[in-house]
């Protein structure tokens, strides 16, 4: 199954945000992965990475709010000095402003063009393609900025409708294999997300496999009811309903049945001596 290309052709710096933090210098020159970096100074970087252009005042505010504006702005100048020093190609800045570089390779933009390419119904399926494995962590684990928390959860949820949207897709056009790879993708970010769950039992289905069908809507049902105590929606339950066998005597006899009461007349009847 094809996956999104790397950007292996460029020599700017790159950036990676998913499944934590690192920059590597450009290759133009043959300089090797950039030395660590403090963690303010990660901070900065990862900031301009999720921001457009932001003001200085706005990333000093935001990467360091509990202390006064003087102290903010000069620890943010420390820490684009020290930036400046291990990776002086990555940042421009001027009096106001600040902005990565052009050049500048971002892992998380990477994924953003990457769903925004699958979920756009111009976009031929002979390009729909699955994420490199690379572009499957989380942002940031470890980080609990807000400015962080509120990207990390909006990226998650964009490459889980992503992958969604490629297994569909990849499935319509009859191709199966990469169709169920995307959809299980999905749920091993998202292990009780039904729609993709859904999604295995419609690509199987669609292969004729209905046994496999079964199994995987059985084995959803079970963890769905072991995890959370409720039983799946009824879409899900109407994809194999019509594979399912009727209820068997032993079911129906759990089924509490009203019984007949007997006629005025028989009643008297009986009570004859």
């Amino acid at each position: 199954m094809d996956q999104t290309p790397r950007a292996a052709a460029h020599s700017g710096p790159l950036v990676t945000l998913l499944d934590g933090f690192s920059v590597r210098a450009g290759r133009a020159a043959g300089r090797p992965a950039a030395e660590e970096l403090p963690r303010s100074v990660q901070r900065v970087v990862a900031h301009l990475c999720l921001a457009s252009r932001p003001a200085r005042a706005a990333v000093s505010g935001h990467l360091w709010p509990d202390v006064p504006e003087d102290r903010a702005q000069a620890s943010l100048r420390s820490a684009l000095w020290r930036l400046r020093r291990s990776v002086p190609d990555l940042v421009d800045a001027s009096h106001d402003t600040l902005r990565l570089a052009v050049g500048v390779r971002i892992d998380v933009h990477e994924l953003n063009v990457w769903a925004e390419l699958v979920c756009d119904s111009r976009t031929g399926v002979d390009r729909v393609t699955l994420p490199r494995p690379a572009l499957l962590g989380d942002l940031l684990p470890g980080w609990y900025d807000d400015w962080v928390l509120l990207e990390r959860d909006r990226l998650h949820q964009l490459r889980l409708h992503a992958l969604e949207t490629a297994a569909t897709r990849l499935c319509t056009a009859g191709r199966y294999a990469g169709a169920l790879q995307a959809a299980y993708l999905a749920i091993r970010a998202e292990p009780l997300r039904e729609s993709a769950h859904r999604t295995v039992v419609r690509v199987h289905l669609a292969e004729g496999n209905v046994a496999e069908a079964m199994r995987a809507h059985a084995g959803f049902r079970d963890l769905l009811l072991r995890e959370l105590g409720v039983p799946p929606t009824r879409q899900m339950q109407e994809l194999v309903s019509r594979w399912q066998a009727p209820a068997s005597a032993g079911d129906l006899s759990a089924t509490r049945v009203p019984r007949p009461r007997p006629a005025a007349n028989a009643t008297a009847v009986a009570r004859r001596p």
